[in-house]
């Protein structure tokens, strides 16, 4: 997602809200709660999987409860000024130095663990 567009996705949320007087109800608990719910519901997608694949009836829900999940994290970081994609950036510096290539590959052990 190119910064133009994810600009022009935050600035459609804050209409979003404005239109409907909710940004009373968006402090960050309630911003957290409704991310960790969302997040909750594509988890229960994948409940009762034997094999890890989502219920080819309820494939076509993924896309939408993803989509929840962004909308919430967007509305927090917005919250808080943060330029989410710029966090991305950085992180993933950071996540390159705690994940050396040569201590990482094909091990899911914490980096404190490697």
């Amino acid at each position: 997602m190119n910064d133009d567009k994810y600009k022009k996705i935050v600035k459609s949320i804050r209409n979003f809200c404005d239109e409907r007087d909710w940004s009373q109800f968006h402090d960050p608990k309630n911003l957290a709660i409704s991310l960790n719910l969302e997040a909750s519901e594509v988890l229960e997608l994948f409940q009762w999987t034997l094999d890890n694949k989502i219920n080819p009836e309820k494939e076509n829900e993924i896309a939408s409860e993803l989509a929840d999940v962004l909308y919430w994290l967007i509305m927090l970081s917005n919250h808080y000024n943060i330029d989410l994609l710029g966090a991305l950036e950085d992180k993933m510096k950071i996540n390159a130095k705690k994940y050396p290539i040569k201590k990482a590959k094909g091990i899911s052990k914490k980096y404190t663990d490697l």
